[in-house]
């Protein structure tokens, strides 16, 4: 069922007031985060600890009505402590199924480049197809199940990286950064109230996180747009500052994302601008084995190709 424009932007502002209200001075990384849940991504947060990414998860959770769910990925993290077991009930000598974190709505994997490659693994069909097979049978997750993800960057020892085939899977890198001046002194001023008090509350009702995300595959994309897209992805493959270019799943999931930043301009239709928005965020985590700079490299990718007039 199609969302009124004036649900439609009474529901996007009421989510964006309380992001904004729980990650202070970060319009640009909300609005971004937005756009990556409204496309049905996973985002991956490539940022120094104490920043508030722990906050800005449970008040996406909290806002979208959802239910959050936490793993903290260690080299002993095993597959089953992501996706769940089967247990034997002593009484009724049957098995019986212990769902894991991943049958969440909003699941914050935290430090998952600690995780072994065979744990990070166990999210690979979960972030793909919304479901996970255990024992040979398909288990559905939430139709808007979402990942944020978690790294540092500075520490490497103990670490995993992250394979290509992973990466991919996400919608989005992002990075929050040390907040402003007047930001932080807002947040001093909290510090006599409890987080869940400065948190969010929730905005969003059942099923109306899906129909908004129905919304974003009705924004128009004209052929010329379509095209340009084409011809950013060949660029990437082109362009030697990257080991590997930009594969039809990212294409696929560039072009949803930009239609979602489209939608939150209040638009119904996609212009190239909201393909260029979007464009560090998403190819910054699946553009790999770049040569000095990964935002000065996109740049470059941008700046080589013909921008469509009209």
């Amino acid at each position: 069922m199609s969302v009124s424009s004036l649900e439609l932007k009474s529901c996007l502002d009421a989510l964006r007031g309380q992001l904004n209200q729980a990650l202070l001075g970060k319009a640009d990384v909300v609005e971004n985060l937005l756009a990556c849940v409204l496309a049905r991504g996973h985002v991956l947060f490539d940022d120094l600890p104490g920043l508030g990414k722990t906050t800005l998860a449970k008040a996406l959770a909290t806002a979208i009505g959802g239910r959050f769910m936490r793993v903290q990925c260690t080299p002993d993290l095993l597959p089953s402590d992501v996706t769940g077991f089967s247990i034997l009930n002593q009484k009724s000598r049957d098995f019986e199924f212990r769902p894991g974190p991943v049958f969440g709505d909003v699941l914050l994997a935290d430090e998952i480049n600690r995780a072994t490659p065979r744990t990070q693994s166990a999210l690979f069909e979960a972030m793909a197809e919304r479901q996970v097979t255990i024992d040979g049978e398909a288990k559905p997750l939430s139709e808007t199940f979402l990942v944020l993800a978690t790294q540092n960057p500075v520490e490497s020892v103990g670490a995993y990286p992250l394979p290509e085939a992973q990466l991919d899977r996400f919608a989005m890198k992002l990075r929050i950064g040390y907040p402003d001046r007047k930001s932080e002194l807002e947040l001093l001023a909290r510090s006599g109230r409890s987080t869940e008090e400065v948190v969010a509350e929730r905005v969003l009702e059942p099923g109306q996180l899906l129909q908004l995300q129905q919304e974003v595959a009705r924004v128009s994309v004209e052929l010329p747009v379509r095209e340009y897209l084409v011809n950013l992805a060949e660029a990437t493959r082109a362009n030697h500052s990257f080991a590997l270019g930009l594969s039809p799943r990212g294409l696929l999931q560039w072009q949803r994302t930009a239609q979602a930043r489209a939608m939150l301009q209040g638009r119904d239709f996609m212009i190239p601008e909201d393909v260029q928005d979007v464009a560090v965020p998403v190819l910054s985590v699946r553009l790999t084995g770049v040569v000095g700079d990964v935002e000065n490299a996109i740049a470059s990718v941008l700046e080589s190709v013909s921008v469509p007039i009209g």
